[in-house]
């Protein structure tokens, strides 16, 4: 069994949607004016730039409490739940493909893990609904950690909870800021663009077979 940790991110890697290249996003909201009534552009302008990213991704605020107070103002009238469920259903479309190297590289006794920025209810969708429980051994999300990365403590939180490593965790994150904050924190990471991004790294090869 190989002892080294691999973690990935999930956005932009293991779930086709928001990436750190604009033109590689996947968007989930491109209907929400059809569907549900709200403007995608104010939804991001007005929640996702302002108390999404300041509050709720760092745990300083559930999601639905974030959206009770700022739907209303978008036009949106009906439960906050039921446009929760409208957006996780809708960023759900998963990597199959690297998935299945997951699988593999799981099968072959690789310890791995998620390090995401993430809030709770996302969270437990992606563990549980997506099935990452049943490939990845823990999510390191940043709504349980409190800080988002690239910051310092995100890093920092993880390494103590990984402990002493006797290599450095392989992690792959589609961000650059990202991938340099990670190099900073010890960890080998990898710029994610493409699948042969992981299957063409020299250790993952090896365990691929």
């Amino acid at each position: 069994m190989s002892g080294r940790i691999v973690l990935f991110d999930v956005d932009g890697v293991l779930v086709h949607g928001y990436h750190g290249r604009p033109e590689k996003q996947v968007r989930w909201n491109e209907n929400l004016l059809a569907d549900l009534g709200v403007d995608p552009d104010r939804f991001n302008r007005e929640f996702i730039y302002d108390i999404f990213i300041k509050k709720v991704i760092v745990g300083q605020m559930s999601l639905l409490e974030a959206l009770d107070r700022t739907l209303p103002g978008l036009g949106y009238r009906g439960p906050s739940m039921a446009f929760a469920g409208y957006w996780l259903s809708h960023d759900s479309n998963v990597n199959r493909p690297l998935l299945d190297v997951v699988a593999q590289l799981k099968a072959a006794g690789t310890p791995l893990y998620l390090a995401t920025n993430q809030e709770h209810m996302r969270a437990q969708w992606l563990w549980q609904q997506l099935k990452f429980g049943e490939l990845f051994e823990d999510m390191f999300h940043s709504a349980r950690i409190g800080h988002a990365k690239p910051a310092k403590p995100y890093f920092d939180w993880v390494n103590n909870r990984l402990g002493p490593q006797a290599e450095a965790p392989l992690f792959f994150d589609d961000r650059e800021d990202i991938v340099k904050a990670a190099r900073a924190h010890g960890w080998e990471a990898v710029q994610y663009e493409e699948l042969e991004d992981v299957t063409g790294h020299p250790w993952i090869a090896a365990r691929l077979g």
